[in-house]
């Protein structure tokens, strides 16, 4: 009989389960009323009394046995249940994910980068944190030049060297010191002014800024490359240049691209004029170049900038330009049918 009692009690160190349905059968086999622990019992009394010990020992064995498998494998099936709850059905479809858009100033970057492409312009980038030497000094603005005020700069306190570029010429100035003419590339990133944040002007904005350098390059150049913008940008192909002054091109320009006054908000953006300012431009000034280790007397060029913000508010309609930067995700939705 003892033999019989070993051979179940490995029985049950053998038995595993994957239902509960399972486990109930082996508990109601092993440890029910009809069950073998209380057969066993039952033939105790007949027993010989030298064998009771030996035969009590190994009965109890058998049911701690039959007791902590059941145990063990209740708590195996319901940790995988949990598992199973915090997951779910791993081979059901997943849920389906939120589409987002890109922002309106990657949208006009974008498309301002692939129509300049297409003319043989790389993109060049540089530093945030610029030196007076770059965002300054090599674009004709020497310390206490007085078109200096035309930007309020943030300049870091601990050494008055460095500053928040107020423009991405410094990234010309950079390009011209390290490569060789024929240059042709633009500059688009993030510059920052110290001015009060309104609904048409904030203390950070983006700019694309645009040179062409290689021998013989002139005024007519830059405006049939302005015209091939614009028509591509806006669809109009009507512009004018308006006599202006920027300290680093000589002769300098603004330029206006005809908007016409067909509607309503034709007539508010162009303050009933038809024109639209988008652009400053001009030859640049052989100063320039010369700061720039170029030959000013072999070779010549013409730059441009735009603001990236304000044609995205033209483009877009946006009537402030501080939803461009609040992450509002109302006004960003707006633009999820945008490539």
């Amino acid at each position: 009989m003892i033999d019989k009692i070993k051979e179940r009690i490995a029985e049950a160190e053998a038995f595993d389960a994957q239902t509960k349905e399972e486990i109930e059968a082996f508990r109601i086999k092993y440890l029910g009323k009809k069950g073998l622990l209380n057969v066993y019992f039952a033939e105790f009394k007949n027993v010989p009394n030298d064998q009771k010990k030996a035969f009590g020992q190994i009965i109890n064995k058998l049911k701690n046995t039959a007791e902590e498998k059941v145990n063990t494998l209740k708590e195996e099936l319901d940790s995988k249940a949990d598992v199973k709850g915090i997951y779910g059905d791993l081979s059901r479809p997943g849920e389906p994910i939120a589409i987002g858009a890109r922002h309106p100033i990657s949208l006009v970057k974008n498309q301002i980068i692939d129509i300049f492409s297409r003319i043989g312009f790389n993109v060049s980038e540089g530093p945030e944190i610029e030196d007076d030497w770059h965002n300054f000094t090599a674009l004709n603005l020497p310390e206490y030049h007085p078109a200096r005020d035309m930007q309020d700069t943030f300049f870091i306190q601990t050494d008055p060297d460095i500053l928040l570029r107020t423009h991405t010429s410094s990234v010309q100035v950079r390009y011209m010191e390290n490569n060789t003419p024929p240059i042709r590339t633009i500059s688009p990133g993030r510059v920052f002014r110290n001015e009060a944040i309104s609904s048409r002007s904030h203390c950070f904005f983006h700019q694309v800024e645009g040179l062409y350098v290689d021998k013989d390059v002139s005024f007519a150049d830059l405006k049939q490359t302005l015209q091939y913008f614009t028509t591509e940008m806006f669809g109009k192909s009507k512009i004018r240049l308006r006599p202006s002054y920027f300290p680093f091109t000589e002769p300098s320009a603004e330029v206006d691209v005809y908007w016409g006054l067909e509607t309503e908000i034709d007539h508010r953006i162009t303050k009933g004029t038809g024109w639209l300012e988008i652009m400053g431009c001009g030859m640049v000034d052989p100063h320039v170049l010369e700061n720039c280790g170029i030959d000013s007397k072999v070779y010549s060029g013409f730059a441009f900038g735009m603001g990236i913000d304000r044609i995205a508010m033209l483009l877009h309609q946006i009537g402030d330009i501080r939803l461009l930067s609040e992450n509002d995700v109302r006004f960003l939705e707006q633009f999820k049918s945008s490539l």
